[in-house]
């Protein structure tokens, strides 16, 4: 079967794989869109520790179920359209003991830890697939990732009458501002890439800015009375970013950090005692979340495409990590479609 493999640092090509064999448990689907994501990219160009090349990317999937395994249960049906909850749980860490399985210790991510799903079919675990109807596949590709700034909305806590900054307006940022809407919050997205303010206004934002570093302290203090923000969602993962999130954040304020610095971070440390903040991770997302974002995303309707920057046929699926990266301020997601 056809499959894209990342092979070596910014080399990518499409290769034939074999099959995969059909579990007990598993179902296997028919892909009919997979996004690329930022890891992918990071595991094109070299920066990605979690991953051993050569891999197989590809963790925001939808397709139609196939044929299922002979303990797949009832769950699941041939020919359903299904979207893929990407992750592993071990269920024994401490994580999946407290009912976090989306922060499992052990947790191996399709394309990260492991192969993933951009291959014309895949197998994955019947548990791992979510049934859903309501939208077009190629909407249902979107689900993931939006999914996980839906988490981080979560995480932080997010009510009707907080006023919330999220910092960066990438695909998570976008799913944050998303979430955060539909809360009810006050949303000010930051991102410093005008072209973003119309999807970032289409999800819910309030107000958009492109400022940074002390223009944006200044601005944030002024567009909240000089309270700050009840909550902070980081999701760019620089040292600037994420000191800013903490000097942004109202006195008992709220930080949720969803992206992670590639570089050390120093941080002045008595904010956090004064402000007496709470400062939270964030990591990939809940089956809640999922649907969470499916219902959004059926409520939003054609908005949603605002997302994808463009598609690519699995035939030229080799070149689209390279326009990524020949064109990093103009790409929001890049869709692969078999």
């Amino acid at each position: 079967m056809d499959a894209l493999v990342i092979e070596d640092i910014q080399k990518a090509s499409l290769r034939d794989v074999p099959d995969l064999a059909l579990g007990p448990h598993d179902v296997l689907v028919d892909v009919s869109f997979v996004g690329l994501c930022g890891s992918d990219l990071n595991t094109f160009l070299g920066l990605n520790p979690l991953v051993k090349l050569p891999r197989i990317p590809g963790h925001e999937v939808s397709g139609t179920v196939l044929k299922l395994g002979s303990a797949a249960g009832n769950e699941v049906s041939v020919g359903q359209n299904v979207i893929f909850w990407p992750y592993t749980a071990c269920g024994k860490c401490t994580s999946c003991r407290s009912g976090r399985s989306n922060a499992c210790r052990y947790n191996k991510t399709l394309g990260v830890q492991q192969d993933g799903a951009l291959r014309s079919q895949m197998v994955v675990p019947a548990k791992n697939v979510i049934v859903d109807s309501s939208l077009s596949p190629q909407r249902q590709a979107l689900v993931e990732p939006i999914s996980v700034g839906f988490h981080a909305v979560r995480r932080g806590q997010i009510r009707s009458e907080d006023t919330v900054v999220i910092i960066g307006c990438g695909m998570i940022g976008m799913g944050a501002i998303l979430g955060a809407s539909r809360q009810g919050a006050k949303v000010i997205a930051v991102d410093p890439i005008a072209t973003k303010r119309d999807a970032a206004i289409a999800m819910g934002a309030q107000h958009f800015t492109t400022a940074t570093d002390e223009t944006l302290l200044a601005e944030i203090s002024e567009l909240t009375s000089d309270d700050g923000a009840d909550v902070v969602i980081e999701a760019v993962g620089l040292p600037s970013t994420f000191t800013g999130a903490v000097d942004m954040a109202a006195f008992g304020g709220r930080v949720v950090y969803v992206g992670y610095s590639k570089k050390p971070v120093s941080y002045q440390t008595q904010l956090f005692n004064l402000k007496e903040l709470d400062i939270m991770g964030s990591r990939n997302a809940t089956r809640d979340d999922f649907q969470s974002v499916v219902t959004a995303l059926q409520i939003l309707g054609d908005e949603a495409d605002q997302l994808i920057t463009k598609v690519f046929p699995i035939k030229e699926a080799d070149q689209a990590l390279s326009y990524w990266v020949e064109n990093r301020s103009n790409v929001l997601k890049l869709m692969i479609e078999f």
